[in-house]
């Protein structure tokens, strides 16, 4: 056997995150990052404060393995207070090493190999790799242009006896889709008729516009007991790098959940979990100036393309855009995307790399907003300059 041959071949068909490379070719070119998705600016001074107070009063041994109590009873506090959801945060709330993490071990405490998976594409691009790891297959229902709509019959066709699982990620990264009740309706009688788990990926559950109001899928009929919710206290507060987020599931889910994060992080960044709790505690002052403030972002960003080469596609949650690439340009998303950035000096995502079934994804690009008004002038005029 060879040095090249060591690789396991459970992951010898994942490539290198998107992200990273473009985040790479960025800082190579000191282009301005509208690619990768995280702020370029801090969240809240009052919970870095919190977090000063935690970690000055000797708050930094070892958190409890399913996440310290005050946390996880605000997590519940909250999915009460705004989605009538009743949570025990003993038994059903398990923080984790951000939401990447509880997605990994979601999937690897509950697939089997040769289960099937049913993804949204285009998806994030963990949802695939971690199906890879589990030696799950991936099968991948399109959410077409322009609307990004689920199609029930294509979701239907999907559906094999080996399926597993749907993940679903609502609101939706890349495209800034929030499905309607009638979309997650068509998922969750799906999921009763086949027997299906469902992963809902709801991070960016408070990151909505223009009034929209976020629909938790374990609140439909059916739904609670079959159900891994999945959210993020990085992307509710603006700190990604503190990698804080949680899983919320039954307590049979959730004990299999928890047998696999005892062995990939056990604890979880201890200060931060109680900075975090003191953010849940404050959701609701802090969310209408959180959303005030990326709206204006997304609207500035928005504006700022009209008139140039890209049609964008009006999101209505998510910190993410989709802008189409001029037809008849012929080059695709990937040529655009590493001209840009060469070229331009400014990062974006192509998104081709989150399909599989269509090629939709190499006539778009997706960019970030989550960035200073600095950053987003600058980048507006790289990108419309000729």
């Amino acid at each position: 056997m060879t040095m090249n041959d060591q690789r396991a071949r459970r992951i010898a068909a994942i490539e290198p995150s998107i992200f990273a490379t473009m985040s790479a070719l960025a800082a190579e070119h000191r282009a301005v990052n509208l690619g990768q998705g995280f702020p370029d600016f801090d969240g809240p001074a009052w919970i870095v404060e919190a977090f000063n107070e935690a970690l000055h009063a000797a708050k930094n041994q070892y958190a409890p393995m399913p996440g310290i109590q005050r946390l996880r009873r605000a997590v519940a506090g909250y999915h009460k207070a705004f989605y009538d959801l009743d949570w025990n945060p003993d038994t059903e709330i398990t923080i984790t090493a951000g939401a990447t993490e509880s997605l990994f071990s979601s999937m690897l405490a509950l697939l089997n190999p040769g289960d099937e998976v049913i993804l949204f594409e285009p998806w994030y691009d963990s949802y695939h790799a971690n199906c890879l790891v589990a030696g799950a297959t991936p099968v991948c229902v399109t959410l077409h242009k322009p609307d990004f709509r689920i199609d029930a019959e294509e979701l239907e066709r999907s559906i094999t006896g080996r399926t597993r699982m749907i993940v679903l990620n609502n609101p939706h990264n890349p495209t800034g889709r929030m499905f309607t009740r009638e979309e997650l309706d068509i998922v969750a009688a799906a999921a009763v008729r086949h027997e299906l788990l469902v992963i809902s990926d709801e991070v960016y559950e408070f990151l909505t516009f223009d009034g929209r109001e976020h629909i938790p899928f374990a609140t439909l009929p059916g739904m609670r007991d079959r159900t891994l919710t999945i959210s993020s206290t990085g992307k509710t507060f603006g700190m990604t790098g503190w990698k804080i987020g949680y899983t919320i599931a039954p307590p049979a889910l959730t004990d299999a959940v928890r047998t696999v994060h005892q062995f990939v992080t056990f604890a979880v960044n201890t200060p931060g979990q109680h900075a975090m709790a003191h953010g849940l505690e404050q959701l609701e002052s802090y969310l209408p100036e959180f959303r005030e403030l990326y709206t204006k972002k997304r609207d500035m960003l928005e504006d700022g393309l009209q008139g140039g080469p890209f049609t964008t596609y009006r999101p209505e949650g998510t910190y993410f855009m989709m802008a189409s690439l001029p037809e008849g340009s012929g080059e695709s998303d990937v040529d655009w995307a590493t001209r840009l950035v060469t070229e331009r000096q400014v990062a974006v995502i192509p998104p081709s790399v989150f399909y599989v079934n269509s090629d939709e994804g190499t006539t778009m690009l997706r960019l970030c907003f989550a960035k200073s008004e600095e950053t987003l002038r600058e980048g507006i005029a790289r990108l419309r300059r000729d």
